[in-house]
Parts: C-alpha cells; sequence; structure tokens
C-alpha cells in the first residue's frame, strides 16, 4: 500500500513555546494540517519549506486545523481557496464575530467574580485578544468529529481530544500507527488545558483539566508508533507519557490540597499563591491552571464547593490524594 507521504515544515513564533510545526501529506488531496502565525516570517519559511518538497502555496488543496489556538491557524488567510477543515467547536473562535467575542468577555467577567479574581484584573480580558494579531479570521468549511475519516485522506481518521482547547483533535493513520498530535502529546512540555466558555446550546462551563486527562488516557486505547507534534520533538513512547503526566497532575493537586486544608480559599486565592506574580499578566493562563486543579480535586471528592456572599469557596473534604 502506498502510504500518504508526510512533510514537516516548522516555522517561529513570537510565543514562548517558541516554533511551531505544520505537517504537508500528499493524499488524494494536498493537505495542510495546521497554519502557523500570521507573521511575514512565518510565511517566507512555509513558502521555503513547500519549495524544498516541490510545492508551492497555490498546490495546497486543503488545510487541517488541529485547534483553533492563534500559532495554529495564523496563515489561512494565505490560502483563501483552500477549504479549512476542523471541529465544529473551532468555529467560533475563528470567525470572531462580535457577538461571540461579548459573550466571552461577559462569561469570564461573570465566572472570575464568583471566583474572587480582583475587578482591576478584569480589564485583561479585552487584553486577551492581543495574540488574536497573529490569528486569521475564516470559518471552518467542512467539520469534522470523532471517527470522521478526514476528505482526501482516507486513510486518516480524526480522534476528539478536547483539554488544550475544546475544539482540539488529532489524526491518525492505523495502518502505521502514525498521529499528527497537535499541542496534545507534546514531549517536553504539559500542554495548559485553556479555559473556555460554554459552547452554544451547551449550559455547563467545560473542566478542561478533567477532559485533557481523559484524553490522555484516551490515547492508550491506540496502537501509536509516533506522535507527530506540534511543537518540540515526536513522542513514541505514549504510554509511558501518559503514566509521566497523570502523576505529575496528581503530584499538582496535592499541593493545591495541601494549601485548601489550612483553611477555605476562593479560586482566585489558590492562584495568587501558586502563581505569586504571573497572574498580574498573565490571568487567564493562571486562573486556567488554578481552576483546573481545583476541579480535579473536586471530582474526586477530595475538596467541597460551596458559595459565599456571591464567591466560590473551596474547603477540604478531608481525602488525601494519595489515598
Amino acid at each position: 500500500m502506498n502510504k500518504e507521504r508526510v512533510h514537516r515544515i516548522t516555522v517561529p513564533t513570537p510565543f514562548p513555546v517558541g516554533d511551531v510545526h505544520m505537517y504537508v501529506i500528499a493524499g488524494d488531496r494536498l493537505t495542510l494540517v495546521d497554519a502557523g502565525v500570521k507573521t511575514e516570517e512565518a510565511w517566507q519559511r512555509l513558502i521555503q519549506g513547500l519549495g524544498r518538497i516541490g510545492y508551492r502555496p497555490e498546490d495546497i488543496e486543503q488545510i487541517v486545523i488541529t485547534h483553533h489556538h492563534p500559532d495554529h491557524v495564523g496563515l489561512l488567510d494565505y490560502f483563501p481557496h483552500a477549504p479549512i477543515i476542523g471541529h465544529p467547536k473551532a468555529d467560533p473562535f475563528l470567525r470572531r464575530d462580535r457577538s461571540f467575542v461579548d459573550w466571552y468577555v461577559r462569561f469570564f467577567e461573570e465566572f472570575f467574580f464568583e471566583c474572587g479574581v480582583d475587578r482591576r484584573l478584569f480589564s485583561q480580558l479585552s487584553k486577551e485578544g492581543r495574540s488574536l494579531r497573529y490569528a486569521s479570521r475564516r470559518a471552518v468549511d467542512i467539520a469534522v468529529t470523532e471517527g470522521d475519516a478526514v476528505p482526501g485522506l482516507p486513510r486518516w481518521r480524526v480522534i476528539e481530544t478536547p483539554g488544550h482547547a475544546q475544539s482540539h483533535i488529532a489524526l491518525y493513520r492505523e495502518d502505521d500507527g502514525l498521529l499528527i498530535g497537535g499541542d496534545h502529546l507534546l514531549l517536553h512540555i504539559s500542554p495548559n488545558p485553556m479555559m473556555e466558555p460554554p459552547a452554544e446550546g451547551e449550559t455547563e462551563r467545560p473542566k478542561p483539566l478533567l477532559q485533557y486527562n481523559e484524553s490522555l488516557e484516551k490515547m492508550l486505547q491506540y496502537d501509536i508508533a509516533r506522535s507527530l507534534n506540534g511543537h518540540g520533538d515526536d513522542t513514541t513512547d505514549i504510554p509511558a507519557l501518559v503514566r509521566e503526566r497523570l502523576a505529575k497532575q496528581r503530584q499538582r493537586a496535592e499541593r493545591v490540597l495541601d494549601m485548601v486544608k489550612e483553611h477555605p480559599h476562593t479560586v482566585f486565592a489558590v492562584c495568587q499563591k501558586l502563581f505569586p506574580t504571573a497572574y498580574e499578566h498573565q490571568l487567564m493562563l493562571t486562573m486556567s491552571e488554578t481552576i483546573g486543579q481545583l476541579d480535579y480535586l473536586e471530582a474526586n471528592g477530595y475538596v467541597r464547593k460551596k458559595q459565599e456572599d456571591g464567591y466560590y469557596i473551596y474547603e477540604a473534604a478531608g481525602v488525601s490524594v494519595c489515598s
């Protein structure tokens, strides 16, 4: 069987995570997986990378996005002829209609108030969009979900891997165990499960850290030989990585539980202790990590949540994480 050839192209980003990888699959349709950041340097690097494997940008027939974050969708505008394939939950983040942006800010203002966040930090919510200058504004033309074949790539199936983003998917080729994993199975850094508002039609906020842990364990159901990642090196020993990530998760949760055992805390009070300086300029990132740990502890019965004066308060339930 003549398998589709996969080529990696790497471009720089302005973000702390560093370079981001894109992948070109020469299948029935020439497919680009992910699209870097919207900078002239990234565009030129992509043109050069395509040239080295014998293609030009206009040869790309379709683009699959593993998720909607700016470092994976930046150059979509440079391919107006190519339909965008992705999870339906990526679409509102790509379109960024005014109504969605307003809903996003309003949701987090209300939620952060309930978490006890200092109101002077609420202005950061409108600044969250600064990274979007590196993103394109498109729409998902072809929506794919769990188990779907990728159009033009019949051997590749979609695996939903929510956690780092609600829209996150991976592409799996069963005949040789190859995975294009986006930011799900990064080898050297643990992806941040980022908070998002409920999707249209949903009433409960997502709990991304719980989802990420489930998505990690889900990987053990597949015979994955290699994960081609969005950043850094490939991952080959998937079971070892999953065990390591889950063990570190338990360690981080134990630290938060120790705080709550001393006395009840708001989410923001825990955040300030975990990130004594970073929360001032990275509110969404640090609060995402903090609420994730508390969601984990609550789901496993280690803490209880109650409301006092409009704030969520977490208190210990008398159970050790390691028990």
